[in-house]
């Protein structure tokens, strides 16, 4: 690929499809594990990490920091890279870079106006509710499966800049 076709006339992108760039970022604490309950319009709640797209500017380990924040009001270490987690969902296609962190320091500060609340949960109970179909999309549990099983990369091998 050479430097020219990496801007291609606007008719010729717009063919291609159009992916998404997310993160989210599994959270621990003295064995538990922080998620977001969101409220997406539907019957029921729905659980999630924090988790968002990336804006643009943006890289995945900024967006990871101002999502966190955002949804939960925590400030986090990070302490690993989880990988790229690729799906469909509802037609569209993701890439969620997936982190692993601990927290530093509660905020207080608002909540994002879908966040309904902010738990604490063991990882069976995280099971449960991914069991009940409470979560928000089909790779939440296996990022905690994961992170539980300790598989990750040093932040090292994400280069932004």
């Amino acid at each position: 690929m050479t430097f020219e076709t990496l801007f291609e006339p606007p008719a010729r992108a717009a063919c291609r499809p159009h992916i998404r760039a997310t993160v989210a970022c599994v959270i621990q604490r003295q064995g538990r594990i922080l998620m977001v309950e969101e409220d997406r319009g539907g019957p029921v709640t729905l659980y999630n990490q924090p988790a968002g797209h990336i804006e643009a500017g943006e890289g995945p380990i900024a967006a990871v920091h101002r999502e966190v924040r955002e949804e939960t009001a925590w400030e986090v270490t990070l302490d690993g890279y989880l990988g790229l987690y690729v799906f469909e969902l509802h037609g569209l296609t993701f890439h969620s870079h997936g982190f692993i962190a601990t927290p530093a320091r509660f905020l207080d500060t608002p909540l994002d106006d879908d966040i309904h609340a902010v738990h604490w949960l063991v990882p069976d109970e995280i099971r449960a509710l991914a069991a009940n179909g409470r979560m928000r999309s089909p790779r939440v549990l296996p990022r905690v499966e994961d992170a539980l099983a300790e598989q990750a990369f040093p932040l090292g091998v994400i280069r932004e800049g």
